[in-house]
């Protein structure tokens, strides 16, 4: 039997609460581990911080420039040398691409050569727990806190599907700033066996109004989706609770897509502000427009229309609201479709899942010590395509 069943085992029948615990007894059990420490990435991707359980707890760690980081940001089991004898191996803990932390494991150093594969099984295994443990706990939740969250942002982030996530057909990566203050932006997506739906939405206001309604938004669209009802229609039931609610006084802008995975045939609504920009595999920047129409709640019984594209496999999509193209330097220049390409061409040899905050680290370089006043939202799709089976 290998090592790493009674793993999974105990780390089943632990209390939620328990999980680090409980995986700390089996791996000094089973591999000679000598310390076991789990670490879960900040809000803003920047930290990786420690989960306070005794008797051992660690110190946070930058994401760059640590080898903890460097396991993260790889998505790969990193072994760090202690001394002779012994070895700190840092084991990505992630799920279905979305990357939540890295498990660091400080044991033998034969052992840590030996079982590198058993032990990255059990980060994995770890990261499905700590999925399913956060709806009974919010310590991983509390871990993740750098700093303390707005009532606005609690409520983002509460909506959130997520950081990343990666199958076959495509790859997500997406990023909110300020992280810890964010109010109106968001983004969501959901895939089935044939369909990617995504969408990136960009409210009005500020603080927990905005919060509000993007909440009010999304859960009518997350409705109208499950509901099995086509993409325009789940534009006009979102239309319509919103106005209900507001009467027009408050809107959202929302960019709505929908992917066949087979064919990589697309659909889109466009009602409102966020920008798609593609980036071909020979590494031209092009704009993605589509016929502007009108924003979530500003009308009665508002009529949406699909529009229809192609992706193809290599392409990579990236939206922005306009917290991005629109953020001013300090001089007053916009930050702009250009500076825009020219970021998304930097970034080119990254995954998905670093883009976003690669390119919001360019935008605050652009807006220099000027405090952002607007949300700003990157979310970054690479097209793989499915693989077509010989007939």
């Amino acid at each position: 039997m290998n090592r790493f069943v009674p793993a999974e085992r105990a780390l089943r029948a632990a209390a939620p609460d328990q999980l680090l615990q409980a995986i700390r007894v089996v791996l000094a059990q089973q591999y000679a581990a000598r310390s076991v420490e789990l670490f879960m990435a900040d809000y803003g991707m920047t930290v990786l911080q420690p989960v306070p359980v005794p008797p051992c707890t660690a110190e946070p760690l930058p994401v760059h420039g640590t080898a903890a980081g460097r396991a993260f940001g790889a998505q790969e089991p990193f072994a760090e040398p202690v001394d002779g004898e012994v070895e700190r191996l840092h084991l990505p803990v992630t799920v279905r691409g979305d990357r939540l932390g890295v498990l660091t494991v400080t044991l033998p150093a034969d052992r840590a050569r030996q079982s590198p594969g058993e032990l990255a099984e059990v980060a994995q295994i770890l990261a499905h727990e700590l999925v399913v443990a956060g709806r009974h706990t919010d310590l991983y939740l509390q871990a993740r806190r750098l700093h303390r969250l707005t009532l606005a942002a609690e409520m983002q982030w509460q909506l959130l599907p997520g950081h990343s996530c990666s199958q076959p057909e495509y790859e997500i990566g997406a990023q909110l700033e300020p992280a810890y203050a964010i109010f109106g932006d968001t983004f969501d997506w959901s895939s089935t066996a044939d369909r990617l739906l995504l969408y990136v939405t960009n409210g009005m206001g500020e603080g927990t109004e905005a919060s509000l309604l993007t909440s009010l938004a999304v859960n009518a669209l997350r409705n109208a989706r499950r509901a099995g009802i086509p993409l325009a229609d789940q534009a006009a039931l979102a239309d319509q609770a919103v106005y209900a609610h507001y009467r027009g006084t408050a809107y959202l802008s929302v960019l709505m897509l929908e992917f066949d995975l087979a064919t990589g045939r697309a659909q889109a609504v466009d009602a409102g502000s966020p920008r798609m920009v593609r980036l071909r595999r020979g590494g031209a920047v092009e704009p993605v427009s589509f016929d502007a129409q009108l924003p979530l709640g500003m009308f009665e019984e508002t009529d949406y229309v699909a529009q229809e594209f192609q992706v193809h496999p290599g392409d990579r999509l990236v939206i922005v609201s306009d917290g991005v193209y629109q953020a001013a330097s300090p001089g007053g220049e916009r930050y702009g479709d250009r500076a825009l390409a020219r970021a998304i061409t930097a970034t080119r040899l990254l995954p998905a899942a670093q883009v976003p905050h690669a390119v919001l680290r360019q935008l605050t370089g652009h807006r220099s010590t000027a405090a952002p006043d607007d949300d700003a939202l990157v979310v970054c799709l690479d097209w793989n395509g499915r693989e077509q089976s010989a007939s």
